[in-house]
């Protein structure tokens, strides 16, 4: 006599090996003929057939004794080896939860079936029975980092984020090179549950990969914003920036606000001076009002007063030829802060008399190195 070996299940394309780790009845030696026939007719294709006729063999020994009840399992096996490959699997996962609960059939190789068919509910698109079965498969196996990340995955789908996060986190300790899908849930649920620096460590993970996804890019910046980490946030943009992975004017002016919050306002400047002379953002009288803010952040006087002059010129305002007239009289450019004082009082800023009364004399007031005097236009 002889035992058949079958324990192995097709599950999302791959054939999963379990080989039995207790003794089967033994079968009579024209049903282990039938068998590996069957398993051999799947192999080379023909899928319906063999379903069809498994599925007949097991209802013919349904009732039968031990040996009987250990071929019918079998052959159920086999069917829903057949069913995945013709992709019925709800057929298939019907057929698993049939075969393990035969009675004799002992408990390591039910939950060989009961693992497969929480894979194939999830992919059914049935979290709730998904998870209701790997959970009690946990309950007896520690699992492998396929097990959690699916676990990680049904927990997510219901929105359990706690749970989700656990189980990513688990599932991250015994995967090496988990995949970018299976980063981003990780991040997700991590985020989702307020584990915001798990979560950002996560998507430097994926990133680190060459991640040529530019959301990933925006969400890791985003994340370390709120996290109040601006000097993360800049220098994963600035990153992403330089590889090509972000592009085009928002995202420029983006990493421009990012580096004015990460208190790098010279390098903002530079970039957005750049890109004025170069016409890759309008040359707008906001985008030189943001290039004056950023110069002063920077301390750097010669550029900022040219920059707040221009932005004078072209609002013509009071309030900016006063901030101008303030600005040069604070940094000790006299004659450019009567000028602009002058042309702020003219237009009507009434602070802008007593700003002059409070300056020097005007023979007295010239700068005496001239150096990066800016001068007003009339």
């Amino acid at each position: 006599m002889r035992h058949a070996p079958y324990a192995c299940i097709l599950i999302a394309g791959a054939w999963l090996s379990a080989s039995p780790a207790w003794a089967a009845p033994t079968l009579p030696g024209g049903i282990i003929d039938d068998l590996q026939g069957l398993e051999a007719r799947l192999a080379e294709g023909d899928a319906a057939d063999v379903e069809h006729r498994a599925t007949r063999q097991a209802e013919r020994l349904a009732g039968g004794n031990a040996a009987d009840r250990w071929a019918r399992a079998l052959y159920l096996q086999l069917a829903a080896n057949a069913e995945v490959r013709r992709d019925n699997l709800r057929s298939a996962a019907e057929h698993l939860a049939t075969a393990r609960g035969i009675d004799g059939v002992e408990q390591a190789q039910a939950d060989r079936w009961l693992r497969q068919e929480a894979g194939l509910r999830a992919r059914l698109g049935e979290p709730g029975r998904a998870r209701e079965l790997l959970g009690s498969w946990f309950q007896r196996h520690g699992g492998d980092a396929d097990a959690r990340w699916l676990m990680a995955q049904l927990q997510a789908q219901a929105s359990r984020w706690e749970q989700a996060a656990d189980w990513a986190q688990r599932a991250l300790e015994g995967d090496v090179s988990p995949s970018r899908q299976r980063l981003g849930l990780a991040a997700t649920a991590l985020q989702r549950a307020g584990r915001q620096q798990a979560a950002l460590a996560v998507l430097e993970r994926q990133l680190a990969g060459d991640d040529e996804n530019p959301e990933t890019w925006r969400r890791a910046a985003g994340l370390a914003q709120r996290m109040d980490d601006p000097g993360r946030a800049a220098a994963l943009w600035e990153t992403a920036w330089r590889r090509g992975v972000l592009s085009g004017a928002d995202d420029l002016m983006q990493r421009i606000r990012l580096h004015l919050a990460a208190g790098t306002p010279a390098r903002a400047a530079e970039i957005l001076d750049h890109a004025l002379e170069a016409g890759s953002l309008d040359d707008s009288l906001e985008h030189r009002r943001l290039l004056a803010e950023a110069w002063q952040a920077a301390r750097d006087r010669d550029q900022a007063l040219t920059a707040w002059q221009e932005v004078a010129k072209r609002s013509e305002t009071a309030e900016d030829w006063l901030r101008l007239g303030q600005l040069a009289a604070d940094w000790n450019r006299l004659d450019l802060a009567r000028e602009a004082l002058r042309r702020a009082e003219q237009k009507g800023a009434t602070e802008a008399s007593d700003w002059l009364a409070a300056l020097p004399e005007e023979t007295a007031s010239r700068d005496a190195s001239g150096s990066g005097r800016a001068e007003a236009e009339g």
